[in-house]
C-alpha cells in the first residue's frame, strides 16, 4: 500500500530553503514552478488579465516577453537535416508516449508522474502546477515557437456549451434540459504551421455545354452535349500558415472544425503562458506534418486548376507542382476540452479556448429523427397531391 502525501506546507512559513524564485527549476530542471512573490503560493495563468497572478492573494505578474522578439520562421528543409544528423549520431532522444518521469512537487514534496507527451499538469495532491522542461531541450524535440494564450475563461466555455446543448435539435429532450456536471480541463494543443510558394504547371480540357433537340414525336427530347477544348498554363501561389494537429489524442476532424484560429495573437513561447494549464509535445513529427499540410494545399490548387480552366465542365490531365521555401512554426493552441456521460454513455465536447466555437459529440433521439422524416414525407406526399390536383 502506498503511503500518503505529504502535508501540504504553509506558504506563509516556509523558510528560506524551501522559497523558490518564480520560474527557477527544480530537480535538476526537470520541473518548474511559479511562486507568488506575495504569499508564496503558486501563481497561475489568469485568462481575463493575460497575467500570472495568485488564487490566494492577489499578486499579480506580467507575463516577461521581449518586444523585440519575433516568432520565427524556421527552414524545413534544413530542420529536416538537423534531425536525421542526431538520429545518425544517436543523439539523446523523447520519443513520444515512451518517456515517464517521475518529479517532486516543490510545494508538497508529493511525487508527481508525467507520462508520453504530457509536459504540464497539476500536482495531483496539492492542486499546484508543475511543467516539465526537460522536452524543450531534449535533442530530438523541436522547440515551441510560440503560444496563443487562452482569450475564453472556464465560465464563458461553459456557458458556450450550454448554448450548444440548447441548439442541439434532435438531442433527447432530457439531454437538452440536463446540466452537464463534468469538470472543464484547459488544454494547449500543439500544431505546426507550414509556409511555401507553390509553382504549377496543369493540364487538361474546358468543358461548354449546349443543348440540342432530338427524335420525334413522343420521343422528341433535349439532350445536353459538351464540346471539349484543350486548356493548360502555370501559375504560382503562396501558402501562409498552414494548419496541421500535431497531436494524436485527439479526433483530428474536431481539432480542424475548432478554426479558425487568431494567430496574430500569438505570443513568443514561454512557460509563463501556460502555468496550471494541461499542455502535449507533438506525436506527430515535423515530416508527417507537412504530408498532411502538402495534401491540403494540392486540395486549393486542383480548385485553382478548375478554375483556371473554366467552362462547364473541368477533366484535369497533369498537375504539377514545385514547392519552394517551406518554412515551419510549431504553436501551442489553447483548447478546453469536456468529458461527460449521459445515460450511462461517454460524450467529448472540444471549445477553442479564443473564440468560444463548441464542436464535439452528442447522443440523438431516434424518435425525433423518425417524427421529422415521417413529416417531411407527408409534406412531400401533400405537395404532389396539389400538383396533381392542379394539373389535373
Amino acid at each position: 500500500m502506498s503511503s500518503p502525501p505529504p502535508p501540504v506546507p504553509d506558504p506563509e512559513n516556509r523558510g528560506p530553503a524551501e522559497m523558490v524564485r518564480a520560474g527557477e527549476p527544480i530537480d535538476e530542471g526537470k520541473g518548474r514552478i511559479f511562486p507568488c512573490e506575495g504569499c508564496g503560493a503558486d501563481l497561475v495563468f489568469h485568462i481575463g488579465q493575460q497575467k500570472l497572478k495568485c488564487p490566494y492573494c492577489g499578486f499579480e505578474k506580467e507575463i516577461r516577453i521581449d518586444e523585440d522578439r519575433e516568432i520565427p520562421e524556421q527552414d524545413f528543409a534544413a530542420m529536416l537535416k538537423v534531425l536525421s544528423e542526431r538520429r545518425q549520431s544517436k543523439a539523446k532522444a523523447v520519443p513520444a508516449g515512451e518517456d515517464n518521469h517521475e518529479i517532486r512537487c516543490g510545494a508538497c514534496g508529493g511525487i508527481v508522474q508525467f507520462v508520453g507527451t504530457l509536459i504540464s499538469t497539476d500536482c495531483p495532491y496539492c492542486g499546484s502546477p508543475l511543467q516539465r522542461d526537460d522536452v524543450q531541450q531534449a535533442e530530438q524535440r523541436i522547440p515551441f515557437d510560440a503560444v496563443l494564450p487562452f482569450l475564453v475563461d472556464r465560465k464563458k466555455a461553459r456557458e458556450r456549451l450550454g448554448q450548444w446543448i440548447r441548439s442541439r435539435w434532435f438531442a433527447p429532450h432530457a439531454f437538452r434540459r440536463h446540466r452537464v456536471q463534468a469538470k472543464f480541463e484547459g488544454v494547449y494543443i500543439p500544431f505546426w504551421t507550414f509556409d511555401s510558394m507553390t509553382f504549377t504547371r496543369y493540364r487538361g480540357r474546358r468543358g461548354e455545354e449546349y443543348t440540342v433537340v432530338v427524335g420525334s414525336g413522343k420521343n422528341r427530347r433535349t439532350e445536353t452535349r459538351v464540346r471539349w477544348y484543350p486548356a493548360h498554363g502555370a501559375f504560382q501561389r503562396f501558402f501562409d500558415d498552414v494548419l496541421v494537429p500535431a497531436s494524436t489524442g485527439l479526433p483530428q476532424r474536431y481539432l480542424d472544425r475548432l478554426a479558425p484560429w487568431p494567430l496574430r495573437k500569438c505570443i513568443p513561447f514561454t512557460q509563463e503562458a501556460i502555468a496550471g494549464f494541461y499542455a502535449r509535445v507533438y506525436d506527430v513529427d515535423l515530416e508527417q506534418g507537412f504530408i498532411i499540410a502538402k495534401g491540403r494545399i494540392d486540395a486549393a490548387i486542383e480548385q485553382d486548376v478548375r478554375r483556371r480552366i473554366g467552362g462547364d465542365r473541368q477533366r484535369i490531365e497533369s498537375i504539377e507542382t514545385q514547392y519552394d521555401a517551406v518554412t515551419f512554426k510549431q504553436l501551442l493552441l489553447p483548447v478546453w476540452m469536456l468529458v461527460y456521460r449521459f445515460r450511462g454513455k461517454p460524450y467529448q465536447v472540444l471549445v477553442n479556448g479564443t473564440t468560444g466555437e463548441v464542436v464535439g459529440e452528442r447522443p440523438y433521439s431516434w424518435v425525433k429523427i423518425g417524427l421529422a422524416v415521417l413529416a417531411a414525407a407527408a409534406a412531400a406526399a401533400g405537395l404532389y397531391w396539389i400538383a396533381k390536383t392542379q394539373g389535373g
